[in-house]
């Protein structure tokens, strides 16, 4: 039974779909379903109940999906020793500068106790970039927000966020419930510097070109909102200054937080960390 041919189950386990699983492995269909089979034959037990709507895990599915989360996490902890006692005991965390998340304080304090001794550099970027400096090399993983250009990275989604609309708390339409992008259409949008990934820009601006003030900030934002009545998107939760108001916009998709690194990376640092994230945000 090999540690590779157990990630293949986990993912399996975990996507209940043998294509997302492939996709998120980076491999095809047809290996990761010969490995899972030999797996049941190594095992001898059905591990999975197969169907045209999915996957579902059997009951010795089950058991080995525990084993195999707590095999694969001493793994990768022996790699981390292995790493630090080598010198390589650094990693680089950037963040983007939206807010703070309350999750991150849950991770921090479970990748420092998974990890005494590694010391955690941390680069934060404003809303120009965000990759976080993953396309720049400046740092080893990310904590951002999608959706962006994801050429050559792995993208790892740890929670969404629903979104509204920041508007002057005196605004109309600050007195609604909630609102649909077609409420605000003619209205001065926040815009980011030319350069700025377009996929990241138009997510922002609601899928729709606008014209508005360019903006680097989140304190730019708030400002723009203040001084001149700009609209713009935020996650549901953060906290606003109350001359302020947050509407949810119920035809948005949700704002994904994820984890990003490079592809096909294998520092055992960043593995653990992306790890500690993906548990840190499910609790």
């Amino acid at each position: 039974m090999e540690l590779r041919t157990l990630r293949y189950f986990v993912a399996v386990a975990e996507e209940l779909h043998f294509g997302r699983a492939a996709a998120r492995l980076h491999m095809s269909q047809p290996p990761l379903s010969r490995a899972i089979k030999q797996l049941e034959t190594d095992v001898g037990a059905a591990l999975l109940y197969r169907s045209a709507a999915g996957v579902t895990l059997t009951p010795a599915g089950a058991a080995l999906l525990e084993e195999a989360r707590t095999l694969l996490d001493h793994a990768d902890r022996v790699r981390v020793r292995v790493a630090a006692a080598a010198g390589a005991a650094t990693i680089t965390v950037g963040i983007l500068a939206d807010s703070a998340d309350r999750d991150v304080t849950r991770l921090a304090a479970e990748f420092r106790r998974q990890h005494p001794g590694i010391e955690v550099h941390v680069r934060e970027t404003d809303l120009t970039d965000p990759t976080c400096g993953m396309r720049a090399g400046l740092v080893d993983v990310a904590l951002t927000r999608g959706p962006f250009d994801e050429t050559g990275l792995t993208v790892r989604e740890l929670r969404a966020d629903p979104v509204g609309a920041v508007l002057r708390a005196d605004d109309p339409l600050a007195r609604r419930d909630r609102l649909q992008l077609a409420d605000l259409a003619g209205r001065r949008w926040f815009q980011f510097p030319a350069g700025t990934d377009p996929i990241w820009q138009e997510y922002w601006n609601g899928g729709v070109p606008r014209e508005g003030p360019v903006v680097r900030a989140v304190q730019e934002c708030v400002q723009a909102v203040l001084w001149n009545g700009t609209v713009g998107m935020t996650p549901l939760g953060h906290t606003m200054a109350g001359e302020l108001a947050v509407v949810p916009l119920t035809d948005m998709a949700p704002s994904r937080v994820v984890a990003v690194w490079n592809e096909g990376d294998p520092n055992p640092l960043v593995q653990s960390f992306v790890q500690t994230a993906t548990a840190a945000y499910r609790a």
